[in-house]
């Protein structure tokens, strides 16, 4: 069960040692799932395998647990090919395909580049940096490979997650936003660690899932205001023109489709720092060698 009661259809989690892999675990529950590592971990609930290397324990996992959940891949800065991204859902694919379950693939916003919102699931994809690019790949191979071996595919499209982000995540001494003419710093999607965890619990307990969910909390949230809630200093210059103002991500389609299982909270800067503040312990407790 999820902390707000909603029923887990129990997932098999690809990339679980990553930081939305920590926030699931903490707000699930270590027996809500199984996991996949690289490295050993304590629990019988891991799963030691190479998504790439060893297709026949993601298929034996996945019986086991019923669906996948792709979190795996590359992210920027942190040194890994973000072609990844595109390999690890195909594996993901290929195994659900084996193993007769669907399969759950994490996106991301960045599929939009400089779209102009609001940013519907069906606004055509303007990736805007190499990230944004493999995403849309990923979303393109997985889905085409997905019809043509004939298993459920669904894409979440994440928006901005308040502390896995650039801004209140990557926060230092001296840290800038940029200021647009009407005084305002960048406004995003964005949405709580743990409501991120509650939406994506109930994506999996439902019999029945749209091709693309856009996944973020109702309204904007400015980049200042989220360093604000948070106590962080920053300093603001002049934006330059290339910097995008606003990703505003359309919302309708997932709040008709959780109606049955919750009500999505509005964007609140001072609940995802609260948010933040419960799991970031757990992280670091978890990071410890």
């Amino acid at each position: 069960m999820s902390k707000q009661g909603t029923e887990i259809s129990r997932p098999f989690v690809l990339g679980a040692t990553g930081r939305i892999g920590w926030a699931l675990r903490y707000r699930w529950g270590a027996e809500a799932a199984l996991w996949q590592t690289r490295r050993r971990q304590p629990g019988a609930q891991w799963r030691l395998c190479d998504p790439l290397g060893q297709p026949g324990v993601l298929v034996s996992a996945a019986q086991a647990a019923g669906q996948i959940l792709c979190l795996a891949g590359s992210v920027p800065g942190r040194g890994g090919d973000l072609q990844d991204n595109i390999r690890l859902a195909k594996a993901a694919v290929q195994a659900g395909a084996a193993a007769g379950v669907r399969v759950v693939l994490v996106s991301s916003a960045a599929v939009y580049g400089a779209g102009r919102g609001p940013l519907t699931e069906e606004t055509p994809l303007t990736p805007a940096n190499p990230y944004g690019l493999a995403k849309t790949e990923m979303e393109t191979g997985a889905c085409t490979l997905a019809t043509e071996l004939g298993v459920e595919v669904a894409v979440l499209r994440i928006g901005n997650i308040a502390g896995f982000d650039a801004i209140l995540g990557g926060w230092r001494p001296g840290f800038r936003l940029d200021r647009f003419t009407d005084g305002r710093t960048p406004r995003r999607s964005y949405i709580g660690v743990l409501t991120l965890a509650d939406v994506i619990a109930a994506v999996l307990a439902a019999p029945a899932l749209p091709r693309v969910l856009n996944i973020a909390q109702p309204g904007l949230i400015e980049m200042g205001a989220l360093l604000q809630a948070a106590g962080r200093d920053f300093a603001t210059v002049p934006a330059p023109q290339s910097a995008i103002a606003e990703v505003a991500l359309d919302l309708s389609r997932l709040s008709g489709f959780l109606a049955p299982w919750m009500s999505l909270p509005g964007a609140d800067p001072a609940r995802m720092v609260a948010e933040m503040a419960l799991l970031d312990p757990h992280m670091k407790e978890a990071s410890r060698p």
